[in-house]
Formats: structure tokens, C-alpha cells, sequence
């Protein structure tokens, strides 16, 4: 649902159809899931910091080739990512969304207060196995926690966004056992190895 990446903007007061790409899909208050955008009112009073973990529960295969973060953080989570045009495109796509009624789902609040104290940039430290390490399942990969203690919000809204290193992932650590099986049969049939260093 990320896709191509525009920088021109439209003026705050733009109808919803005239805005442009870059206001939408290059939005990150729009790359969440819809339940969460209403979680900011759902943590107990008090909440200061979020401190969030990724990690592989197990499957086919007992490791799993750490690959993928790099690109999701340079492509959506580096630099200024919070501007007053993509608030005001994200209020009148979330209000249409999920209805007005009585609860008021969008937090802009919270994200004029990072447009302001952060200068658009996102309050919040990610650790994370280094790229391309292999990691036995059912540990940490990846850790995310908010910086500021009034963006403590901000640590799970982010998750939709970051969940998607699970296809980088799982492409390269089959991969890797595909790889590893094949060294395996040239092995077994007293063939050489060097050649995949081209072939993968």
C-alpha cells in the first residue's frame, strides 16, 4: 500500500479528493492499522514510555535471517516525517474513515506536539539485530521505544509499518536454506562451493 513517493503538497484547506499523493501514501499517521489509531486514549493515565519487541515465534525452519529494517526505516521513519499538510490529510481521512460520532479517533494533538518539539522528526530509538544476521526463533529482533514521554503512543502505532520486514525476512532466510541445502548436495557429490557466491 506504499508506493510511489511524491513531494509537491496542497494547501491544509484542499478538499480530500485534491490532495495529493504524497500527503497520503507517504503518510505515516495513514500506515497503521485503523484499530489504532484510537489507541492513544486507551493507555492508562500516566503512561510514559512504550517499550515494544519483535520477534520470530518459531516455524519451518529454527533460525531466521534478520533482513529488511533498514530500508523500512530510511524509506518511511528517517527524517521529517510528520508535516501540517499530512495531519490535516490524515484528520479528514481518518474522521471519513471512522466516523466522528461521540469518540474522536485522530490524536492530532500528539502529532502537532512532534511537528513542534521534533520538528517533524519521530521521538523514538529502534535496536535491532544487525542486517542479514541469522537469529535462533523466539528471540528478540527487534526492540522500539518512544523518546519523549508524551509520544508514548507513538511506539505501537508504528507497528503496522515495521511488521512488514516479515517478507524481506522470510525471503531471505528461505533463501539461505535453500542455499544451504544446495551446498550440502555439491558437497555430497564432491562438487565445488565457489560458484555461489555468484549465484546468490
Amino acid at each position: 500500500p506504499y508506493t510511489t513517493l511524491f513531494r509537491s503538497s496542497q494547501p491544509a484547506s484542499a478538499p480530500l479528493e485534491a490532495m495529493t499523493e504524497s500527503v497520503i501514501f507517504d503518510n505515516i499517521m495513514l500506515a497503521t492499522d485503523s484499530y489504532k489509531v484510537s489507541h492513544w486514549k486507551q493507555y492508562p493515565p500516566g503512561t510514559e514510555y512504550v517499550y515494544s519487541y519483535f520477534e520470530s515465534r518459531g516455524g519451518k525452519f529454527s533460525e531466521i535471517c534478520f533482513f529488511g529494517l533498514q530500508y523500512m526505516l530510511k524509506r518511511y521513519l528517517e527524517g521529517v516525517v510528520v508535516t501540517k499538510e499530512k495531519i490535516d490529510a490524515a484528520e479528514k481521512i481518518i474522521d471519513a474513515h471512522m466516523g466522528l460520532g461521540e469518540m474522536k479517533h485522530f490524536n492530532r494533538e500528539g502529532w502537532e506536539y512532534i511537528l513542534k518539539q521534533h520538528g517533524g522528526k519521530l521521538p523514538i530509538k529502534i535496536k535491532a539485530a544487525p542486517e542479514g544476521m541469522a537469529v535462533p526463533v523466539k528471540n528478540v529482533l527487534m526492540t522500539v521505544v518512544n523518546t519523549d514521554p508524551k509520544c508514548y503512543w507513538l511506539t505501537n502505532y508504528l507497528e503496522t509499518l515495521l511488521v512488514q520486514v516479515w517478507y524481506p525476512m522470510t525471503v531471505c532466510t528461505q533463501s539461505r536454506e535453500q542455499k544451504k541445502i544446495i551446498i550440502e548436495y555439491l558437497e555430497k557429490t564432491g562438487c565445488g562451493t565457489g560458484f555461489l557466491d555468484v549465484m546468490y
